[in-house]
């Protein structure tokens, strides 16, 4: 089983780092294979509704000047998905967004190609929008048909390094890891029908093409 955990902030080793980190160190203390992909620095650009997506469905964003299909492919060959944020004006960084949006339109056209993978989050904030934060990447894996594994993770700090000091966020950060890995071992035992689109799966795409 494997985890791979997407760092969104302009610091690749600041607090949301931290934060993930975390997670992933106890993911790992249960046999969970785990990978974190910092993407500052990375070429990523927002979803440009071009809708090549619907038209190709063969897994693939339309856009091919930059590194958004590497990370969705990730993303595919994962059995569990971990996204981490700073609050940006209340919400998720621009690079998470920009990953969410291309990987969520590339699954609605393609039939729910994360459905049954299990998800959660990690916030790092200052002061506020932890929650509007954390429901944008919570919102991500429900509109995939993901499996949440409990409450995200959120944790305060400014400066690199603060989030240390938050023990009830780190106390947090443990046990979404153990409880994540309780449910990939699980799951490893007792798996889940394979995922089958049918034609309900593919509602949303048509309903673009008609926009």
């Amino acid at each position: 089983m494997k985890v791979i955990a997407f760092n969104g902030s302009a610091r690749k080793d600041g607090n949301t780092s931290l934060l993930l980190r975390r997670v992933m160190q106890e993911l790992e203390a249960e046999g969970v294979d785990t990978e974190l992909v910092q993407l500052a620095g990375r070429k990523i650009h927002g979803c440009i509704a071009c809708k090549t997506c619907s038209s190709r469905k063969d897994g693939r964003c339309g856009q091919a000047d930059d590194e958004g299909n590497a990370l969705i492919d990730m993303m595919v060959k994962a059995d569990g998905v971990l996204l981490g944020s700073p609050t940006y004006v209340t919400d998720v960084s621009p690079e998470i967004k920009a990953l969410i949006d291309r990987a969520g339109f590339v699954s609605f056209a393609n039939g729910h190609i994360f459905k049954n993978k299990v998800g959660n989050a990690a916030v790092a904030l200052r002061r506020t929008g932890a929650s509007r934060t954390a429901d944008s990447m919570i919102h991500f894996f429900f509109a995939n048909e993901m499996i949440v594994s409990g409450f995200p993770v959120i944790g305060i700090g400014r400066e690199i390094g603060e989030v240390l000091h938050d023990e009830e966020g780190l106390a947090r950060a443990k046990s979404l890891g153990q409880a994540m890995a309780q449910l990939l071992n699980h799951l490893k035992l007792y798996p889940l029908p394979a995922h089958k689109p049918t034609r309900a799966d593919y509602r949303i795409t048509k309903k673009s093409e008609q926009e």
